[in-house]
């Protein structure tokens, strides 16, 4: 087969230990991202299958009706909703998708929470150009941490707080409320009261459109001068333009965020102001991750190539 594998954006595919799974198939790889539907239909013409890095290139109607050729998408993690499924269903495409990991996503998580709390990144930059212990930041024992959503991650995230002696305080949809009821652990009487009350405010949820912009700027208005705004999982989860007027007006004091409206960043006017940390996407970028996710695709792709393929996602849409 011919397999396409675009936005490999660190040129580390090949070097996987999955990759040899696909020895004996033309594989290409692109290590770039392109947006432009001419330079995709050029890069995916004569693909058989591609293989798909997360969500960072979204496969429209409009493309895919341009590569006869694409018989199979194969998504890395089990999550598949920039791919228009009823265009795959209409073309005959199979998209196939595997499992996913944690615990990448929640340690990252973590490392935000305490950077932006200890001012690490800053006091980093500080000591490199000569300047000793310019800032004071902010302890966790005792203080209150606040997890928005109570998936997998929610969870890891809600331990490591306990781990740390926080406070932990969920809110969520009425299952997660319910979850977090039978852990022990205290639910917010309400999302007006958890953005109030929580010291570090960390969001876990699945992007969809109950929960885009969810968090509203009435939200993070009422947050404390002091507390710090953690998103990790979507960027459109926040109401458009409010984080920035909210970082700008003091409350949250400080956000520190792994995702972004459009990736990759080249430039963005958050990155200008100083209250504001961020890293580039790298929640699941760790070895370990993309040795699982990567297995799943490719075992996927050659599921298909040998006539057994699981289930097609484009089918039960």
């Amino acid at each position: 087969m011919h397999i396409v594998i675009p936005d490999d954006y660190q040129d580390c595919v090949r070097e996987l230990d999955a990759f040899a799974k696909l020895a004996g198939h033309h594989v290409t790889i692109y290590t770039d991202t392109v947006s432009d539907e001419d330079e995709l239909v050029e890069r995916f013409k004569d693909a058989d299958a591609l293989v798909l890095i997360r969500e960072r290139t979204p496969i429209t109607a409009s493309l895919l009706v341009r590569l006869p050729k694409l018989k199979l998408i194969s998504q890395t993690g089990g999550g598949a909703a920039h791919v228009d499924m009823a265009a795959c269903r209409e073309h005959g495409v199979v998209v196939l998708a595997g499992t996913g990991s944690p615990y990448a996503a929640a340690e990252l998580t973590w490392g935000l929470v305490l950077s932006a709390m200890r001012r690490i990144p800053e006091e980093v930059e500080n000591l490199k150009a000569g300047r000793w212990q310019r800032t004071l930041g902010t302890g966790l024992k005792g203080r209150t941490l606040g997890v928005f959503g109570y998936g997998k991650i929610g969870q890891l995230v809600a331990r490591y707080g306990q781990a740390f002696e926080m406070n932990v305080l969920v809110w969520g949809r009425e299952g997660t409320r319910q979850r977090a009821a039978a852990a022990g652990l205290e639910v917010a009487v309400s999302q007006e009261e958890f953005f109030e009350r929580s010291d570090v405010l960390s969001l876990h949820l699945r992007l969809n459109p109950e929960t885009r912009g969810i968090v509203t700027a009435a939200n993070l208005a009422s947050m404390k001068p002091t507390a710090v705004l953690v998103n990790t999982s979507r960027a459109p989860l926040v109401e458009a333009g409010a984080l920035e007027a909210a970082l700008k007006a003091g409350r949250p004091g400080m956000a520190a965020v792994d995702v972004f409206d459009e990736e990759p960043v080249i430039e963005h006017t958050l990155l200008a102001l100083p209250n504001f940390l961020a890293t580039p996407h790298l929640g699941y970028v760790e070895k370990d991750s993309y040795e699982l996710y990567f297995g799943d695709a490719f075992d996927n792709v050659l599921a298909f190539d040998a006539g057994t393929p699981g289930r097609n996602l484009a089918e039960e849409s």
